[in-house]
């Protein structure tokens, strides 16, 4: 729930509704403000008008002006009153000439105090002056102006969460898309979004594209499926007559040698698309045993006949950590002498493989399927010893394996991608046909492990194989 997220879509469609409601409020109160100022000025105007007329009338009648109204020179208006008024004309020493009235807002001391000022030509150099007092009307406008501004935040107290509130179905719908597509990119083709009932908008053009382009990825991956396991299925029966034919050829024709090893190579190819045609049907499930680690391991890497070291770290159980990001190794070396911890420990038997001496005990017991873990190690360290460069070592610390070469590491697509069927990566890193990885990634996926590749820092490509991965 991201009712508290201001990224969130509820809030930007809030802030929308926020920013309309004020700029309506904005133009409404301007119109209103302006309306009501220049209704002010006329009010003004008129009975400045008014006072002066009657003004005019008294000082006409009787030479004198009201008591209410001033008699000034132009030097002693105003000075806005003042610049309002006409310049005299050349040669014209009485003025204006008698009745022309003249009318101007004007803010006078003391401050926040407003009058408007007019003024009548009565002849010479003489001025009828009255101020009429405006304080009323500047208020009530301000009055106004504050009750705009007051109104405009109460709106917007209400109408914010309302706007997030109408937005909820909205959000339902896009966190149910969401969540949806997850589960397709996590591997549940059958997911869909479904029809959104009577609504027919944007989101529900959206959710059936997105339920359609699972139809259609689902349909292409099973169609995939289907041929890679048929194009198998039928590869077997004409390889088992070849590897039968191969078998009766002269066993020390080199011909026939480099025959038998294409075939093993074919049937290893053969083999690995039908483990991968299982993964992509779902069909595989793991058989959970209590398992040694460090002695299953060991016996696997000697059973490759590869020139592979292995280490059982007897700290892993516990979580400590040696200078290898691994834990101390402790196992024996080639003499029987103790191993210290950082060291690699393992003997060449007779076959060329590495044994491992770590007991049950170092290792400890790791609930997980031997079969799936068997193969996983042995793609990794055969693909350790056809890409990579000795030495070759296995560690052991817990439930983690760990396989590292010395050669030039994994390419950075894989790194960034995970591995690619029929990819082998960078040309350096020798031939193949791309699957070892890939089904070891298939099977540490079954037994629910985590199989990650990186470069070890000192160089070198380094496979770990947790089994028991933290929760996400």
């Amino acid at each position: 729930m991201d009712l508290l997220n201001p990224r969130a879509l509820r809030w930007k469609i809030a802030a929308l509704a926020a920013a309309a409601c004020c700029a309506v409020a904005a133009v409404v109160g301007f119109l209103v403000h302006d309306a009501t100022r220049e209704r002010g000025l006329r009010v003004g105007t008129d009975r400045t008008l008014f006072r002066l007329t009657a003004a005019e009338r008294e000082f006409g009648r009787t030479g004198k002006a009201p008591a209410d109204v001033d008699v000034r020179t132009r030097a002693e208006l105003p000075g806005p009153l003042a610049r309002g008024l006409p310049d005299r004309p050349a040669g014209e020493a009485d003025g204006p000439p008698l009745g022309e009235t003249y009318a101007t807002w004007y803010d006078v001391d003391p401050p926040n105090w407003y009058w408007m000022w007019g003024a009548a030509a009565v002849g010479g150099d003489r001025y009828l002056v009255v101020r009429e007092d405006m304080s009323t009307e500047v208020r009530s406008l301000q009055l106004l102006d504050r009750s705009i501004v007051t109104s405009v935040l109460a709106a917007l107290l209400v109408v914010v969460p309302l706007a997030a509130l109408a937005t909820e179905p909205i959000n339902r719908r896009l966190r149910h898309g969401a969540r949806t597509a997850r589960r397709i990119a996590d591997g549940d083709l059958d997911a869909r979004i479904g029809p959104a009932g009577r609504a027919r908008d944007e989101i529900t053009e959206m959710s059936a594209a997105v339920d359609d382009m699972a139809t259609a990825l689902q349909r292409k991956l099973e169609n995939e499926r289907r041929f890679t396991a048929d194009v198998a299925h039928e590869l077997r029966t004409p390889l088992m007559g070849l590897v039968t034919a191969a078998g009766l050829l002269p066993e020390d024709d080199e011909a026939a040698a480099l025959v038998r090893d294409r075939l093993r190579a074919l049937n290893a190819l053969v083999e690995d698309l039908l483990e991968i045609s299982r993964f992509d049907a779902g069909v595989e499930r793991a058989r959970l045993d209590p398992v040694p680690l460090g002695d299953l391991v060991a016996d696997v890497v000697r059973r490759t006949g590869t020139d592979t070291r292995v280490a059982v770290d007897p700290a892993g159980a516990s979580g400590a950590t040696g200078a290898d990001g691994m834990g101390g190794v402790v196992g024996l070396g080639e003499a029987g002498e103790p191993v210290e911890p950082g060291e690699v420990a393992g003997t060449k038997g007779a076959a060329g493989a590495a044994e491992s001496v770590g007991s049950v005990e170092a290792a400890g017991v790791v609930e997980t399927d031997p079969r799936r873990v068997e193969r996983i190690v042995v793609n990794l360290v055969a693909n350790a010893h056809r890409h990579g460069a000795a030495p070759v070592e296995v560690t052991v610390a817990g439930a983690r394996i760990a396989v590292r070469d010395h050669g030039p590491g994994f390419p950075p697509e894989l790194l960034e991608h995970g591995p690619q069927r029929f990819r082998t990566g960078a040309s350096e890193r020798g031939r193949g046909h791309g699957l070892g990885l890939t089904v070891a990634q298939g099977q540490a996926e079954v037994l629910g492990a985590r199989l990650t590749f990186a470069n070890a820092p000192g160089g070198g490509a380094l496979a770990t194989l947790d089994l028991a991965p933290p929760p996400v």
